[in-house]
């Protein structure tokens, strides 16, 4: 009995020490703000998160900040070493090539409009819900006020306490459309029947208003090695990532080849 001691202590050392040299991954991360990303792990960049770091074999550990202005020269490779969700060269931080992309939609009931567009003469018939950034509206905002809808904008909190309202409102009939966020949108429609969700057109709204966007991931500027590896971990398990994407209502559009890092 005794001789088997001998052999099971080195492999216990062995475990030992494999489990101390497992690196950190240190994630910024909103702590509220589904489906993105909450203290509960449940958010698509959550789960990004746990195949990141299972494929990478580290130790995932989370930064829980609200997002707002100067979150990155605070955080970002202060508190933690990358954010899941970025546009695509956004210029304060070293960005990899886009895991996906995505646009403004239009939210309405099946049947309520045809062929819609910014341009579509019906939209002045309607209260139309937006998202409220902080003191602004959301891009569609400005697009609507453009062509003269101010009056017809009703401006919702989707960071609130009832993040699915500008849906619900829509569902109940309280508003005729919403222009939002894709991610956001296909999240909570699915909550409610009879709802459609359709590309906001046209994708660049003159004088230069984008309604689509390639989403990446960022690191702080310089560390290209932690890029390669995030970069190489989006190459190698694309599919696995936008069955994720799948799974949470995200409406995904063909990358387009101008939206590559270095290009």
């Amino acid at each position: 009995m005794y001789s088997r001691f001998p052999k099971a202590i080195p492999l216990a050392l062995l475990m030992c020490a494999v489990v101390a040299q497992a690196r950190d991954i240190r994630v910024c991360a909103d702590p509220n703000n589904l489906p993105f990303s909450n203290r509960l792990q449940q958010g698509f960049e959550n789960k990004i998160a746990e195949l990141l770091a299972h494929d990478l074999h580290a130790h995932l550990v989370y930064e829980w900040q609200r997002m707002g202005r100067g979150f990155v020269r605070e955080y970002l490779g202060k508190r933690c070493d990358l954010l899941i969700g970025i546009p695509v060269n956004f210029k304060p931080v070293l960005t990899t090539e886009p895991y996906y992309r995505s646009t403004y939609v239009f939210v309405t009931h099946r049947g309520r409009l045809a062929g819609v567009s910014l341009n579509d003469d019906a939209l002045h018939t309607m209260k139309i819900g937006v998202q409220a950034l902080e003191e602004e509206y959301a891009p569609p905002g400005d697009a609507l006020s453009r062509r003269g809808m101010q009056s017809q904008i009703v401006a919702f909190d989707t960071t609130g306490p009832h993040p699915d309202a500008i849906i619900r409102a829509v569902a109940t009939r309280k508003i005729g459309a919403a222009m939002m966020w894709g991610p956001l949108a296909g999240y909570y429609a699915r909550r409610f029947s009879g709802l459609t969700l359709t590309p906001v057109t046209p994708q660049v709204d003159p004088p230069g208003i984008p309604f689509t966007f390639a989403i990446a991931m960022g690191v702080r500027k310089g560390d290209e090695s932690l890029r390669n590896e995030l970069q190489d971990f989006i190459h190698r398990r694309k599919a696995s990532i936008r069955k994720i994407l799948h799974a949470y209502g995200v409406p995904q559009l063909e990358m387009a080849t101008e939206q590559r890092v270095g290009e």
